[in-house]
């Protein structure tokens, strides 16, 4: 597919139609309203073709039956990552991400089982030339903004040199996706002193002051939110524990403001009268604004969708994809990582 606006190859994005817990009614209704939206892109739907057709005609969509690709077998959530990979070869997990690998397409999605997802990412997509861990960032608001957080729970025993690539390739991503010229990196820790932190931070402390990165050292958990710094790198182990914590919070203090409603009349006045106000701001916590999560560091675009992903967080999940693809990201990465191979 050639687009001849750009002057070049159209990208190409494939949605699994079998992801998520509301599959394949979330997955299609989502990547047909971010084509609406955005027409720049060729997309592509996996899974079961009668199934995902019925959603389309139930809602009275429209859309190219030649860019249904049917899959007989399913990953589902409760099914163990890599096993799964082998013995559903049928699946549209396995399917979507083999497409990828032989270049039909440019980018993958899906809001299926995470686990399945960076392993058919990783397996089947393959990694980067020189990339030792792929890794999965999170966006997170804070008081200057926004700032990434790599990894989050691609890994959980993660060495100095996977530290050095997660702040290489989230330099990218930032600068790339948020527009941010020079991105401060951070590596997560114990105190901000230079000695402080563990060996393997401490070694990998030392490995990304060799490199040309914006980099200021250690950060704690609480200049997150502050916004010290544009990117936080850690192990996945610790990242994942962070993340699982955020999204608790939205839900805790929804849970306070109900609370605090229901003990008189007066309290639920002044709940209704900042109601929208409350809205607006906690909107910055909502994971459907993000769409889903990159996974860096494989050859190709791969993006990872919560399991209850809506409709409206599959249609970011695929904008996003686009615009990583369009902004080159791949490639910019493997340049990087190429730049530093000899940092060890």
């Amino acid at each position: 597919m050639y687009d001849s606006d750009s002057g070049k190859n159209k990208c190409r994005i494939v949605v699994d139609a079998m992801g998520g817990d509301f599959a394949p009614q979330n997955a299609v209704l989502g990547a047909i309203q971010a084509q609406q939206e955005n027409n720049k892109f060729e997309l592509y739907l996996v899974g079961k073709k009668d199934a995902i057709k019925k959603v389309i005609k139930s809602n009275q969509l429209s859309f190219n039956d030649e860019n249904i690709f049917h899959a007989e077998e399913v990953i589902e959530m409760a099914d163990a990552p890599t096993a799964s990979i082998k013995s559903k070869p049928k699946s549209s997990m396995v399917i979507g991400a083999q497409m990828v690998k032989e270049k039909k397409a440019d980018a993958f999605v899906s809001a299926g089982n995470t686990g399945a997802m960076m392993a058919a990412s990783t397996l089947i997509i393959g990694r980067i030339p020189g990339v030792g861990r792929p890794t999965i960032g999170q966006a997170m608001p804070n008081q200057a903004g926004i700032s990434t957080l790599f990894d989050v729970g691609a890994s959980v025993d993660s060495k100095p040199k996977h530290l050095l690539e997660y702040a290489l390739m989230g330099t990218i991503f930032t600068k790339e996706i948020y527009g941010i010229e020079s991105p401060k990196v951070g590596i997560l820790s114990i105190g901000e002193e230079k000695e402080k932190g563990s060996e393997v931070s401490l070694a990998a402390a030392e490995l990304i002051r060799k490199t040309n990165l914006n980099f200021v050292g250690n950060v704690e958990g609480r200049d997150i939110l502050k916004g010290t710094v544009n990117v936080v790198v850690c192990d996945g182990f610790v990242g994942n524990i962070i993340i699982k914590f955020g999204e608790s919070v939205l839900d805790f203090l929804k849970f306070k403001f109900k609370e605090f409603a229901g003990k008189s009349l007066i309290n639920k006045l002044k709940i209704a009268l900042v109601r929208s106000s409350m809205r607006e701001i906690l909107k910055d916590f909502d994971y459907q604004e993000y769409g889903g999560v990159p996974l860096l560091g494989v050859n190709g675009i791969s993006i990872i969708g919560h399991g209850a992903s809506s409709p409206k967080a599959v249609k970011n999940m695929v904008l996003r994809a686009y615009e990583m693809h369009e902004k080159n990201l791949v490639s910019k990465i493997e340049n990087s990582i190429k730049q530093y191979s000899n940092l060890n």
